[in-house]
């Protein structure tokens, strides 16, 4: 029996596996699709963009593993009916539960497993990415300026530079500057670095020449600097987002009612992400035994094995669709947050009894005397 579940456990991780590559390499693809101008546009470095869309994949990972089990699962045991592996278990006196083991094992390991992600590795890769986002939004010198380019500010303000160096500053700079309507200045300089101050980033040059023509009599002037410095105004960096639901740990979270500082609204919705954080893993077990429940309980035939399969996949998606609903319900109103707890409890004691105690010859009545034909 210890080989036959290691065989079924294999065959469901393998298929587990590929499902799950298969989903997160599409959706990897169109969550790119956010950074794209980042890269194509503001010169986003490609090692930076591969950065901030992996630390998407943990989110993404627990919301998809789920339904790869659910797939994996209903795969496998599909294809052991098919063969005809199954009615060679039954045969033998292999019960329904022992045949689902496998499948239990398998769910009851990624629950936990995606217990820890959702808990520890989800914080961390959202606090690392809310606040390389924040970098990436605000480091003016590298999604501002490209090299040997043009770049057109605000305010009639444009900034060429010849290159980035490695130490955080640019090289070959040359400003036009039109914001005063009486006023052309060309500032030219060989080197210069980025500054942030409270009202907005500032070029501070070196070793530069700064000329300035008058539009209305055409008087021109010219003076060389050792530093000379230009503020861009209306180019303030963003302020770093305070810290989500997603980046709070599951204490704070679940004790949301001693932050003073939160809405009542944002009180229910912490205290519903945190239950959220316990129950989301759990789907992997209940999705697991929804997939095999009903290919062991029920009749060994080609017509019956399509139905089972058809209704295994509808079950699947109201309970999924059951989670998301009452999920919203409960941030609303904290006390249908039980029904959250029903949505899984309920599917996960019918799957246990019809693998414990289902029998098809319950549906099938019994013959009386009386129901015999008359001769």
């Amino acid at each position: 029996m210890k080989k036959l579940n290691k065989y079924i456990v294999k065959q469901i991780m393998i298929g587990f596996l590929l499902v799950t590559f298969s989903l997160m390499s599409v959706i990897w693809l169109t969550q790119s699709l956010r950074f794209v101008e980042l890269v194509t546009n503001k010169g986003l470095p490609v090692i930076l963009f591969v950065k901030m869309t992996s630390l998407l994949m943990p989110r993404i990972f627990v919301i998809l593993s789920p339904i790869s089990l659910f797939v994996a699962t209903l795969f496998v045991y599909n294809r052991m009916l098919s063969d005809r592996e199954l009615v060679v278990m039954k045969a033998a006196g292999i019960s329904p539960w022992a045949s689902a083991k496998a499948a239990l094992y398998v769910g009851l390991f990624m629950s936990f497993f995606n217990i820890y992600v959702n808990n520890v590795v989800i914080p961390a890769a959202e606090r690392a990415f809310n606040e390389l986002e924040w970098q990436v939004k605000n480091d003016v010198s590298h999604l501002m300026f490209r090299e040997g380019e043009f770049t057109s500010l605000q305010y009639n303000l444009t900034v060429f530079i010849t290159s980035h160096e490695k130490d955080g500053s640019v090289s070959g700079i040359l400003v036009n500057d039109e914001r005063n309507p009486k006023n052309k200045t060309t500032i030219s300089a060989q080197k210069g670095r980025i500054v942030y101050t409270d009202k907005a980033p500032r070029l501070i040059m070196v070793n530069g020449v700064r000329q300035e023509i008058n539009k209305e009599n055409g008087q021109f002037s010219s003076l060389s600097f050792d530093r000379y410095s230009v503020d861009f105004e209306g180019q303030n960096p963003t302020k770093s987002k305070e810290t989500g639901a997603r980046e709070k740990n599951l204490w704070q979270l679940l004790n949301a009612r001693s932050d003073k500082s939160l809405t009542p609204a944002e009180v229910n919705r912490y205290i519903v992400e945190g239950n959220k954080r316990i129950l989301t893993p759990l789907y992997n077990l209940i999705f697991a035994l929804m997939a095999c429940t009903g290919l062991l309980v029920g009749n060994f035939n080609r017509r019956g094995q399509n139905k089972i399969i058809s209704v295994s996949i509808i079950s699947m998606v109201a309970v999924q669709a059951g989670d998301l609903i009452f999920g919203n319900l409960a941030a609303k109103h904290l006390y249908l947050l039980p029904l959250m707890y029903l949505n899984f409890l309920l599917p996960l004691a019918a799957c246990i009894w019809l693998l414990l105690f289902y029998n098809p010859a319950m549906l099938v009545r019994r013959r009386t005397p009386g129901d015999l034909p008359n001769v």
